[in-house]
């Protein structure tokens, strides 16, 4: 539920911007600038929120953040205009810094090695859901109050904030003094996240060019572009935990390996498709070959730094979303000049990611 909460959290103001506009009686821009908000201190936080946890302990970190992000998706429903609004966002990132990733890296104290890779593959799909839900269940609220998304998100935050579900008994002692930034300053972390930015460089923000080509190839509407981008996040979540049990059996860089080379060609697939319904096909052909590569690197990075479990996990998903900040940089004027350009560069990416794979079977061995 953790797992699902942050996405949703974040994602769901996508499908009731006009609502939030017309609520506080403000411009579509103003209430746009409200995901920015949100991901800024999300992803810069979370470089050193790992960190922190290891020092602290999970438990109170992750029960703290539950309660900052629940007073925060409460202040958004009651906020009566959009600075009141925008401040609670960036406090909603901010507390997301402090949950993800330190979940993702608790399941590496709870469960057994042998089970490692299908557990993380779980909750990565449980990410996705969140991520892909989270424009449905929100527009859906929206219809009634774009108010309530935020007033469930406050109700199950508060929930989970509960001792009893805040990683209950197993979570190992906080470190006095160990953890730290410097523990992190290796190649090992650096090719990781090197991994991170490629991955949502190459095949996960490449969706956003998807819904260009849609609209000025297709001729689809705003309704049939969604559903399309979609498809990706629904090719994580049924394969999510199936994609973990083959880390579990093939390997960690086996699976990562074989996930980004059929990524890389999906990515090719789609410079040549013929038809939207083809499109929408190749896309969530890709969205499952990712779920392959999701499930093999997050489970190297939750075992492979053991002195800094937290802080790797944390440093490593900051890199995932810096990803997503550059792709529209890079890929928009590359669309304007030609449209088979930016999935050119996506399959480059995702090929150089399959190469930085490679010196991870060495380690393994």
């Amino acid at each position: 539920v953790g797992g699902f909460l942050g996405p949703f959290g974040g994602a769901m103001l996508i499908a009731v911007i006009p609502n939030v506009a017309r609520g506080l009686d403000t411009s579509l821009g103003y209430v746009a600038a409200a995901i920015t908000a949100y991901m800024v201190p999300f992803a810069v936080l979370q470089l050193v929120s790992g960190t922190l946890a290891e020092r602290l302990g999970a438990r109170r970190v992750v029960r703290a953040g539950y309660v900052g992000f629940g007073v925060a998706a409460l202040a958004c429903a009651l906020a009566p205009e959009i600075w009141s609004f925008l401040a609670a966002r960036a406090v909603m990132g901010t507390a997301n810094a402090f949950l993800s990733p330190i979940l993702l890296a608790a399941l590496s104290e709870v469960v057994a090695p042998e089970v490692l890779g299908r557990t993380v593959g779980t909750f990565a799909a449980a990410q996705t859901a969140g991520l892909t839900l989270a424009p449905v269940l929100g527009g859906a609220l929206g219809e009634v109050s774009w108010r309530l998304g935020f007033v469930l998100v406050a109700v199950v935050s508060a929930a989970l904030a509960l001792p009893r579900q805040s990683l209950g008994a197993a979570e190992r002692q906080a470190d006095s003094g160990g953890a730290s930034l410097g523990a992190l300053l290796n190649r090992w972390i650096a090719l990781l996240a090197a991994k991170a930015v490629l991955g949502y460089l190459g095949f996960t923000a490449i969706g956003f060019v998807l819904v260009l080509v849609a609209a000025e190839e297709f001729g689809l509407g705003s309704a049939a572009r969604g559903l399309l981008v979609a498809g990706y996040g629904v090719g994580g979540i049924l394969l999510g935990r199936y994609a973990g049990t083959v880390v579990d059996r093939a390997g960690r860089p086996a699976t990562a390996l074989t996930g980004a080379v059929a990524c890389t060609a999906g990515v090719l697939g789609l410079l040549v498709v013929p038809s939207a319904w083809s499109l929408a096909l190749v896309y969530f052909g890709v969205g499952c070959a990712s779920a392959f590569v999701w499930a093999g690197l997050n489970t190297i990075v939750v075992e492979s730094f053991p002195e800094n479990r937290a802080g790797a996990t944390s440093a490593y998903s900051a890199f995932k979303f810096a990803g997503v900040a550059v792709a529209p940089l890079l890929y928009v004027p590359l669309f304007h000049v030609d449209t088979r350009l930016p999935f050119v560069l996506a399959a480059a990416c995702s090929a150089l990611l399959a190469l930085l794979v490679v010196p991870w079977f060495a380690r393994y061995r």
